[in-house]
């Protein structure tokens, strides 16, 4: 049935206020639009209107008058089958999504697809599909779920839909993408909907969380100026009314300035992150191994593991953890938390996830002493943040690419490789890590003629040294006799050219030996 002309001008109205940013404008239209399908005996558009302003409040974080919405529009139906009711399964798939249960989201969203069909909506074709997408990667089935959202980008990208329904579908496939660390795809798309956007002036494409996302993918991609702005202006835009998301916008703006070396900015953000109900890890714990308190960035990274005991940890978390574990000196550690990574990596098929397993792996590989192993871990990595056009992270391999030639004798390869890492970070803002290559240039040449490869052995007995532990302690950690750590120290002081513990902890320290 075709809604009034009166409704139907409404319905426009709404569509082209919620595309210039005028949420509260768009939210008047579609109750107009709806006011207008009831005097017009038009219950079924009735309920559909009532489902875009509910849908409207909801995505806004005003989930009461978004389901008041919600219910009057079912109420106007009184279940029978229509355009509305098909779109009042979408919520319903979203909060089994919600539930943990993606089987039932994927069954509502296959209904609703089918619902789409039978009366020609493309957008209630598109939140169907979408649904089913993301209901399967929670199944664990992320190739077809990929899938499923590729074919309702491509709807999105072509004009077939409502222009609500694309900012609402990209929006949701960004956030699966970067969940899946796919952020190739995720870049792909939204060069594509950039595309599409730069042909209506005036729109705002970018909204709610997907704005944040927006930020990520620039920081990932090296324009950290643009990733910088993009952040502020979620936070901006998010704040009135608290969006769901405003935190997260927080912790993106708090990880720019932390990468920046804006120490104190980053802070205060990752406070504003959790004053809005995420936990700013592993940005804060990094925040503070950045500033050289190594006990308290252990004890952030630790406190953030065991919280999140009862599921599998985040990767990025656990990339950190591997990082602070072996500036604490605790190689072991360190190992344990990069095989979790490995294993995250190799159930997921990510070449990203991959890359940063790698990269962990080959840390380790320095930490314990067997840098000819790191080569060719730490290589691999390299290349898989090369092919992702990722120059942050392969600016951090060839540092660790550096510190292994460094530790096999090679000055030549280690000052190439840092070299390398201080061009790039030099050219995206990042200053603590350039400062740091700067060290390890320096200490490339002050490094002694007579120093040879530390042994995994010594290594470790380094590592537990530079964290203040007596030989007793070590002996009993390393179920060893304290004579024979006597002898590993003494042959750790003979390579590096130190004369007592204190030297030999700085030396660790400034050479990134722990």
């Amino acid at each position: 049935m075709t809604p009034s002309a009166d409704a139907s001008d409404c319905e426009t109205a709404a569509i082209r206020a919620y595309l210039l940013g005028a949420d509260d404008e768009c939210a008047a239209h579609w109750e107009a639009a709806h006011r207008a399908a009831l005097a017009a005996d038009r219950p079924d558009e009735a309920a559909r209107y009532a489902f875009w302003l509910g849908l409207l409040l909801l995505m806004g974080g005003q989930p009461a008058r978004a389901n008041g919405w919600l219910a009057r529009s079912e109420s106007l139906i009184a279940g029978v089958e229509c355009r509305a009711s098909g779109y009042l399964l979408i919520p319903a798939g979203l909060a089994a999504l919600e539930a943990g249960d993606p089987e039932r989201a994927r069954d509502t969203g296959a209904s609703a697809t089918e619902v789409g069909r039978r009366f020609d909506d493309p957008d209630l074709r598109c939140f169907g599909t979408l649904c089913q997408g993301q209901a399967l990667i929670a199944l664990g089935d992320p190739v077809a779920g990929v899938a499923k959202l590729d074919e309702v980008m491509v709807a999105a990208t072509t004009g077939e839909l409502n222009p609500i329904t694309t900012g609402i579908a990209y929006c949701a496939v960004i956030l699966e993408c970067v969940g899946l660390f796919d952020y190739r795809r995720a870049a792909e798309w939204t060069n594509a909907l950039s595309a599409w956007c730069d042909a209506r002036p005036g729109l705002v494409p970018f909204r709610g969380q997907c704005l944040v996302h927006r930020s990520q993918l620039q920081q990932v991609e090296g324009d950290w100026p643009a990733a910088l702005d993009s952040a502020l202006d979620a936070c901006l835009h998010l704040a009135d009314p608290p969006h769901p998301a405003l935190g997260l916008a927080h912790y993106q703006h708090g990880e720019m300035q932390r990468l920046r070396g804006a120490f104190d900015v980053a802070e205060r953000c990752y406070r504003d992150a959790s004053g809005y109900g995420v936990d700013p890890v592993p940005g804060l714990a990094l925040l503070k191994l950045a500033r050289g308190d190594v006990a308290a960035a252990h004890a952030t990274i630790q406190r953030a593991l065991v919280q999140n005991c009862g599921g599998a940890p985040r990767p990025e978390l656990l990339a950190a953890a591997v990082e602070i574990h072996r500036a604490a000196g605790d190689v072991a550690a360190a190992r344990e938390t990069a095989d979790a990574l490995s294993a995250v990596a190799a159930t997921s098929g990510s070449a990203l996830l991959g890359a940063m397993a790698a990269q962990a792996d080959g840390a380790v590989l320095i930490a314990s002493g067997d840098a000819i192993a790191a080569l060719p871990v730490l290589r691999d990595a390299a290349r898989a943040w090369g092919a992702a056009n990722v120059p942050y992270e392969v600016a951090r391999t060839a540092v660790l690419l550096g510190l292994a030639c460094s530790t096999l004798g090679d000055r030549a390869g280690a000052q190439i490789e840092f070299d390398s890492a201080a061009t790039t970070f030099g050219r995206l803002g990042a200053a603590p890590d350039l400062e740091r290559v700067k060290r390890l240039v320096a200490g490339l040449a002050d490094e002694p003629a007579h120093r040879g490869a530390l042994s995994a052995r010594e290594l470790e007995v380094l590592a537990h040294l530079a964290a203040g532990r007596s030989n007793r302690e070590i002996a009993d950690l390393l179920v060893v006799s304290p004579h024979t750590v006597a002898r590993h120290v003494e042959h750790i002081y003979a390579k590096l050219g130190v004369s007592n513990r204190t030297a030999a902890a700085a030396y660790a320290y400034q050479h990134h030996l722990v």
